[in-house]
């Protein structure tokens, strides 16, 4: 048999009470931290995940098109020797 007992029950309902003051505080002391951390890393100039992968993608697209202009000009060939008209003298009209 159950006997209700006004010390019990008045005793669970405090520790019941407290459980939730202290759900409460923790969360409370999670927010307060992490608006510090936040403050902080403001502080610090530092760069969010999101904007530091957008750069890098950018980065890694503007290296293969400085890639790609650079490889056709590997692979052009310098023209035979004696054929530039930069040693000639320039003809007149008269000839």
């Amino acid at each position: 048999m159950q006997t209700r007992n006004p010390l019990l029950d008045e005793f669970a309902k405090l520790t019941t009470g407290a459980m939730g003051l202290a759900q409460a505080a923790g969360e409370e002391a999670k927010t307060a931290f992490r608006a510090g951390t936040d403050r902080m890393a403001a502080d610090l100039d530092l760069v969010r995940r999101d904007e530091f992968d957008a750069l890098k993608a950018e980065i890694a697209a503007l290296r293969a098109e400085v890639a790609a202009l650079k490889s056709p000009a590997k692979t052009a060939k310098k023209p035979a020797t004696g054929t530039s008209t930069a040693g000639s003298p320039p003809q007149d009209a008269a000839g």
